[in-house]
């Protein structure tokens, strides 16, 4: 009788390799910040790293080109008064990006679409809610302008960034510090992971939670949970003795795990980084030298080992780039942006093909920029899948709009009531703030034509001291 030994996977040969010196970011001092997060987020256009920084919280944004040794006096962003605990970039704009710092505030920043040229201190909005650190940042995945931050006051806010408002607390839920927070695909819940060993998958317009395990994994050590596509939760943790585990869980029945490994004895947190569209995740333990990669099926151990990518340097931190960003002609399936204590290292991962043809198997549609709801509609109970893109083609990007937020205002909500108790007769007011406006704009121009003039004048001024200096050469 036949049997087959060896598992068919057309991940089983994918290899990493890390980029030529002069592809890296150098000269970059690292954040030496006691925290497990990734300190580095990348997307198609730009890569983001925390720093050191004196006096506040620093971030560096270079664009993706931007390689080599980075100046000391390249521009930061720069606005928290603490040190940076995480940074997200918006996946449905590549020129915004949310942190959150020890200083208590998540910031959300506007990115020019060339890179910055001077340091960025102001935010465009500036979130205010938590009474500690704040050291998770999660965009929802397919609805626009919402944005979740878990501080260390164990409690999660979910905003909406378009108005600046904290629309959904969940307080009492969490005894301890909350090491992670993922949605699922398209944003109805949410799994966390906490010091009290326990995971939590939490629907959190209803405010409730689903589904709980508790002691997931019974090691003291930081736990991460994500959620696959399947909407299976995946998690990392220690066992009693302090080795390495993963685990994998349905949240229908979480009183035993679907699998569970154990890895080694190391103490580095792994940072799971989740490729939906290939059902592969990688595995990055801070501090380790390593990225080991898994990949999900349905069938047993629903775990399977394919390899490790092993270099010399230890990691401080990695970055993920989406599906969107990577070069499909090369059959790059991932790419990874290492941290070390001054440089940050690319990693290509690539499925060895003799064809150059666009390899559809490895690339199927993938979550795309434009979001599938407004953050309204989300918060009023509507879900949305993520919106697909081919990638055939490569993937090409359109143009951002603006982040733009509209607080909204108490005394503006009284106001509107009393105007329509008064009904018509205030009516007659309204023409004015545009008079004001207009005259604004004529004053606007006056002095853009006064500009314009004296740049000329200063330009025949220039031509008759050129004149002037040629005949004295003469």
């Amino acid at each position: 009788m036949f049997r087959r030994v060896v598992r068919q996977s057309k991940f089983r040969h994918v290899f990493g390799q890390a980029v030529k010196n002069d592809q890296c970011y150098d000269d970059i001092r690292v954040s030496r910040v006691t925290w497990d997060s990734a300190f580095c987020a990348v997307n198609p256009k730009f890569v983001a790293l925390i720093i050191e920084a004196s006096g506040g919280g620093a971030f560096l944004v270079l664009p993706l080109h931007k390689t080599g040794r980075i100046d000391k006096s390249y521009p930061t962003v720069c606005g928290h008064t603490g040190p940076v605990l995480d940074i997200d970039w918006c996946p449905h704009n590549d020129q915004v990006i949310a942190s959150g710092s020890e200083d208590c505030t998540v910031m959300v920043w506007q990115i020019p679409e060339n890179g910055l040229v001077t340091s960025l201190a102001e935010p465009v909005v500036v979130l205010e809610g938590h009474s500690k650190r704040v050291g998770i940042i999660s965009w929802h995945p397919t609805a626009r302008n919402v944005l979740l931050s878990a501080g260390c006051d164990n409690q999660i806010i979910i905003w909406n960034v378009g108005t600046g408002e904290a629309m959904i607390t969940l307080e009492d839920m969490h005894p301890d510090v909350i090491y992670s927070v993922c949605w699922n695909r398209n944003g109805s819940l949410i799994c966390t992971s906490c010091k009290d060993k326990s995971i939590r998958v939490i629907d959190p317009r209803k405010e409730k939670i689903v589904a709980e395990k508790e002691k997931a994994h019974d090691g003291a050590r930081p736990m991460r949970a994500i959620f696959l596509a399947d909407g299976n939760v995946f998690t990392t943790g220690f066992s009693r003795m302090s080795e390495r585990q993963l685990a994998l869980w349905n949240p229908q029945s979480m009183d035993e795990a679907i699998s569970v490994h154990e890895m080694d004895t190391s103490n580095g947190v792994l940072l799971p980084f989740y490729d939906p569209d290939t059902n592969v995740v990688y595995l990055c333990g801070k501090g380790d030298s390593s990225i080991r990669y898994f990949e999900i099926t349905d069938e047993a151990p629903f775990v399977h080992y394919l390899n490790t990518f092993i270099t010399k340097e230890p990691q401080r931190g990695m970055g993920y780039m989406p599906k969107r960003g990577l070069d499909v002609n090369k059959c790059e399936i991932a790419r990874f942006y290492k941290l070390h204590e001054r440089k940050c290292e690319p990693i290509i991962m690539t499925v060895p093909r003799k064809s150059d043809l666009f390899q559809d198997d490895l690339y199927p549609d993938t979550a795309g920029p434009d979001p599938a709801l407004e953050a309204e509609e989300w918060f009023e109970g509507k879900n949305g899948d993520p919106i697909l893109i081919s990638l055939k083609h490569g993937y090409v990007p359109g143009k951002n709009r603006d982040l733009k937020v509209v607080k909204k205002n108490i005394l503006d909500n009284k106001l509107t009531r009393n105007t329509e108790n008064t009904g018509p007769a205030n009516k007659s007011a309204s023409p004015t703030p545009s008079i004001k406006s207009e005259a604004k704009l004529e004053e606007i121009l006056k002095e853009i034509k006064s500009l314009k003039d004296l740049v000329s004048s200063q330009e025949k001024r220039i031509i008759k001291l050129e004149e002037q200096m040629s005949k004295i050469a003469i």
